[in-house]
């Protein structure tokens, strides 16, 4: 049986405010199989967000173990992190993230920055990716010509360019009405039937009833 894509130990996450220390994970075990969607749902300073940004190597636990596809990450070089938020994770965010001044083509090809890929590479990753979620005739469009909704398409297009194992998304349809954001879990949703492994953080019920598991996270700890 292949070892889980994520696998955390005893995780705990504490930052220090002059002399004093907070400590907003405690001890969490948690792992993710190739193709699982998970949500993590929790009030408002519970740690979903930190815990999400350690899953996507973002920042750094304080004690516990991260393997990561079998690795330890836990105390990995910064370079070796920013390879694996290139190569192995996409993000999408509450706030869509994207570059005003840069059309859709250009900020769906963002992440080809930090690679080493050949122009006509990029080019038809792009083009795909763009295509994957149902913008094509928006490619040269800026941001603020497009809807929220189609905001957020271009976010998870941005996502999905490196063809990544793992999608993390924070809050996507925090910003988007209810008949747009159902739109975007279902885009969501066939990314995962596809075999892309997806990590949602949501306060949303609804929302996290597109998943396959759910994870409740209260005052740093899975309840």
């Amino acid at each position: 049986m292949p070892a889980p894509l994520i696998d955390i130990t005893n995780l705990s996450k504490e930052y220090t405010m002059g002399s004093k220390s907070l400590e907003v994970l405690k001890g969490l075990s948690l792992c993710v199989n190739q193709g699982d969607f998970l949500a993590i749902m929790g009030p408002s300073g519970s740690g979903k967000s930190t815990l999400l940004n350690i899953l996507g190597c973002l920042d750094r636990l304080t004690a516990g173990t991260y393997l990561l596809n079998g690795v330890d990450v836990s105390h990995a070089t910064d370079d070796k992190l920013s390879v694996i938020r290139s190569t192995v994770f996409g993000f999408v965010f509450q706030n869509f993230n994207l570059i005003h001044n840069l059309n859709v083509y250009d900020n769906v090809s963002m992440p080809f920055l930090y690679t080493k890929s050949s122009k006509n590479d990029i080019h038809s990753k792009t083009l795909n990716a763009i295509k994957d979620v149902g913008l094509a005739k928006r490619i040269h469009h800026n941001p603020q010509e497009l809807s929220g909704g189609e905001m957020q398409r271009v976010a998870i297009a941005r996502a999905l360019v490196n063809r990544p194992k793992i999608i993390i998304a924070d809050e996507p349809t925090g910003n988007l009405d209810s008949v747009t954001g159902s739109a975007i879990m279902k885009l969501i949703r066939e990314l995962n039937h596809k075999g892309t492994t997806l990590i949602l953080v949501t306060h949303d019920k609804n929302i996290a009833s597109w998943s396959k598991n759910i994870q409740i996270l209260k005052d740093g700890k899975f309840i």
